[in-house]
């Protein structure tokens, strides 16, 4: 409250500094009347100190949080780097400097603002159209930049990432490119990194250029409208002389530079802060919140972890996988994608227990599993689903016997298999013919078999493939919602934007990350989302209302 005294004030004083002083010829009573208002400015500055320790309750914790988060995520990984702890912990003092800036800058921007409209509105309201039209329309279009500033922001850190991760590698094996003469290959790759570094800066300088009509829409257009209106106002006594320097003060002083505060420096740190929050964010993607405990499911650790793994169908063929590290974190909902050939079933059959690595490590919460124990721990649904005669019910509860009544439906109804079960007879019908069943339909009823399944690491290879994009949706939805650790082999680019992150894998080897991410660290990947985006969907042959692929 003492803090919005000053841009209250500050139109009403000058206002009757003018009409009660020195137009009346009174200096003296003007003078006083500006006394106030420097008195009023005198408390405004006492008033913004003391929030200072408030606003330290607020942002060290968050600041503390963050360190302890990012931390153990870092450390939690199979090789910590204490480079990467180091940048981790850097981003958090940036985190912490942005958050308390743009706090401590917004509440007075904030106060400012409607201060100087309520004073507006006591000193002249028939004013107040002209000035809240053009500040609407400044805040709507300042609304609609955020996003898109904040997403080309982003793209320029990526873009620089990318481009120091590339020069890094050249100039670590710079004598096995001289040596190899790769040199202009090695040249092309760095000057496409630095042509998308550049781009991306390019474009959000454009887009950050039209923040400076935020400030002429919302700062310097009501100034002009009120000048324009001024001789009128003037000579119709709408206005007295110093009630039109009253309007011009909150105008000029308050409203003009609250917006450029706001348009600039804020919307900077917001951008900052945003893209500070998101590269967190990643790092610690590592560590996702677990699901295994969700629901009263077994707390059983089912974090993936591969090390240097290695994997040929015969001694003397070309590996399928050669050298693969990946940690997937338990709970992590993960999708898998490559061209074809990459080796994503080999990676399926390796999860599963039913193909043995050549070379490398594979452990599962951190133990090595036996084929028997592998089998209890991970479910392996294949693209090609079996179905057998008899009971329908013994064909869902096959991996989960003592299932009940009200396991068995919620399972039919979270992966979205109700009205084929009804169509069938229910639970209680049998299955006299499984081939008469479309593909579809057989996988829907894998599905609930694994669904049901006591297993928490879910590996799906394909096994959507012949549902429709809806029904696919909701089962993969499912389940993500389930208890446990989810790897999907994608059939659509739609698997991969529900993942948490996505694996892709060429030549043997893997990159781990998010979907947005990838677009901007992969070519291949652009091209494998590119050629998903662009390819006709299935029809009818992809759905799960009986017809067969």
């Amino acid at each position: 409250m003492v803090e919005a005294l000053p841009p209250l004030l500050s139109g009403l004083l000058v206002s009757a500094a003018v009409d009660r002083g020195f137009l009346a010829g009174r200096p003296g009573a003007g003078v006083a009347w500006l006394a106030g208002f420097g008195a009023a400015t005198v408390l405004r500055a006492f008033a913004a100190r003391a929030g200072f320790p408030h606003l330290a309750a607020v942002v060290e914790p968050l600041r503390d949080a963050l360190v302890t988060r990012v931390v153990r995520s870092a450390l939690a990984r199979p090789v910590a780097d204490a480079a990467e702890v180091a940048r981790l912990t850097e981003q958090v003092e940036s985190a912490r400097q942005l958050t308390a800036s743009l706090l401590r800058t917004l509440r007075g921007v904030g106060i400012t603002l409607a201060a100087a409209l309520i004073g507006l509105a006591l000193l002249a309201p028939a004013v107040l159209p002209l000035v809240l039209l053009p500040l609407l329309a400044a805040g709507l279009l300042f609304a609609r930049l955020l996003r898109p500033l904040v997403e080309r922001r982003r793209a320029v850190v990526l873009a620089e990432e990318r481009f120091a991760a590339e020069a890094g590698r050249a100039l670590h094996g710079l004598r096995d490119v001289q040596s190899t003469g790769t040199q202009t290959q090695v040249a092309a790759a760095l000057a496409e990194a630095a042509g998308t570094s550049a781009a991306a800066s390019r474009a959000l300088g454009r887009a950050s250029a039209l923040r400076a009509l935020v400030v002429t829409l919302g700062g310097r257009l009501p100034v002009l409208v009120v000048l324009t209106a001024a001789p009128w106002l003037l000579a119709h006594d709408v206005l007295t002389a110093g009630e039109l320097l009253g309007v011009a003060t909150y105008l000029l002083q308050q409203l003009d530079p609250a917006v450029r505060t706001l348009a600039g420096t804020v919307g900077g740190w917001l951008l900052g802060l945003a893209v500070v929050l998101d590269r967190l964010a990643t790092a610690s993607a590592d560590a996702p919140t677990d699901r295994s405990t969700a629901g009263g499911a077994t707390a059983r650790d089912t974090s993936l972890c591969l090390t240097a793994l290695r994997y040929a169908h015969a001694p003397t063929a070309e590996p399928v996988l050669d050298g693969l590290d990946v940690t997937i974190g338990a709970g992590e909902h993960v999708a898998v994608v490559g061209p074809s050939g990459a080796g994503k079933s080999t990676l399926a059959g390796l999860l599963a227990g039913l193909l043995t690595p050549t070379s490398g490590d594979l452990t599962i919460g951190g133990e090595h599993l036996s084929p028997g124990d592998r089998t209890r721990v991970v479910a392996l649904l294949p693209q090609e689903a079996y179905v057998f005669p008899g009971p329908l019910r013994e064909n869902l509860t096959w991996l989960a016997p003592d299932a009940t009544d009200a396991q068995l439906t919620r399972a039919i109804e979270a992966v979205g298999a109700g009205e084929l079960v009804t169509r069938l007879g229910g639970t209680d019908a049998v299955l006299t013919d499984p081939a008469a069943l479309s593909a579809g339909e057989r996988q829907l009823l894998a599905l609930v078999r694994t669904y049901l399944s006591p297993a928490p690491v879910i590996v799906l290879d394909e096994a959507t493939c012949h549902l429709d994009a809806t029904a696919e949706d909701q089962a993969e939805r499912a389940f993500a919602a389930r208890p446990g650790t989810l790897v999907v082999v994608a059939h659509r680019i739609s698997s991969a934007l529900r993942a948490d992150r996505v694996l892709l894998l060429d030549g043997g080897r893997g990159t781990l990350a998010r979907h947005g991410d990838l677009q901007v660290l992969s070519p291949l990947y652009r091209e494998l989302v590119g050629h998903w985006l662009g390819s006709t969907p299935r029809n009818n042959s992809a759905s799960h209302t009986g017809h067969a692929p």
